[in-house]
């Protein structure tokens, strides 16, 4: 059972990129950040293909690398945006939309249709983020989801979770047509090439702060590389489903880390909210 150790290890540098990255974003831009996110994860991903079998490649993998990279390009961007316009534990538990949202799109690009625990799975994960902003309640019955959807860091996360159900599918057609490693190497390095141009565009008056900002942004890009390099090594001994299910406890880590790091407030609510949450995925992802 030694995947779980890189699972759970998946899950803490997944939450550790998040707590590096808003760190980041209190002097850099996102654009600035969600290139070192990629860039300085580099150093420690690109040495793998020196150790691993280079795997046969077969059409569908450039059509992942181009669809999966391309919309992920956008998802890093908008993910720090999200996470520097509101609070981490309100927002990362809402990444776990997600699964929720694979349910209407796998069906029409893999052809997956959901079963009972599949609608179980939909009832948790809405119900999980009523709870995020149960305090609302007082202002009416629909008052915590109003105030949600009215957050723009909850808005842009559920973006987020909504290309992420896209992209994941073309991930899974990438993974079919290579290898896990390989995949998660090529498609990090097509996501640094795509954020660049941004950086260059967006963030031109940022770039000379780079150099003074070396020590808030390369931590970014390193939990990042210790995240992809568990996910590969756990995905390659265990089933995808398992790693996503326990890869997603991120979000408790992350609630956690936003009270006691950032001192944001609501830290019973939120931790419920993110539990229940993690509960539907659990539904939807093992079942």
């Amino acid at each position: 059972m030694t995947w779980i150790l890189f699972a759970f290890l998946t899950a803490l540098f997944r939450s550790l990129t998040d707590v590096a990255g808003k760190i980041g974003l209190k002097n850099m831009d996102e654009y600035v950040v969600a290139w070192a996110l990629n860039f300085f994860a580099l150093p420690l991903l690109l040495p793998l293909l020196f150790f691993i079998e280079i795997p046969e490649i077969t059409p569908g993998f450039w059509l992942a690398i181009c669809v999966s990279g391309s919309l992920n390009i956008a998802t890093a961007i908008l993910y720090l945006k999200a996470i520097k316009s509101a609070d981490l534990s309100l927002v990362i538990p809402l990444s776990t939309f997600t699964p929720l949202f694979l349910l209407i799109t796998s069906p029409i690009i893999i052809g997956e249709f959901p079963n009972i625990f599949g609608l179980i799975g939909i009832f948790l994960i809405v119900f999980g983020s009523y709870i995020l902003n149960i305090k609302e309640k007082r202002n009416g019955f629909f008052a915590p989801f109003k105030a949600l959807l009215n957050n723009k860091g909850a808005q842009l996360m559920l973006l987020v979770a909504f290309i992420w159900s896209i992209s994941s599918n073309f991930d899974k057609i990438g993974l079919q047509n290579s290898s896990p490693v390989f995949y998660g190497i090529i498609v990090n390095v097509f996501i640094t090439i795509g954020v660049t141009p941004f950086l260059l565009i967006k963030s031109t008056k940022s770039l000379k702060q780079i150099p003074k900002n070396l020590k808030s942004l390369i931590p970014v890009g390193l939990f990042h590389g210790l995240m992809m390099i568990f996910h590969m090594i756990a995905i390659s001994m265990t089933l995808v489903a398992y790693l996503i299910s326990i890869k997603r406890t991120s979000a408790i880590l992350s609630v956690l880390f936003g009270a006691l790091i950032f001192k944001e407030k609501g830290l019973q609510e939120r931790i419920l909210g993110a539990i229940i949450m993690i509960l539907g995925v659990l539904c939807i992802t093992l079942f």
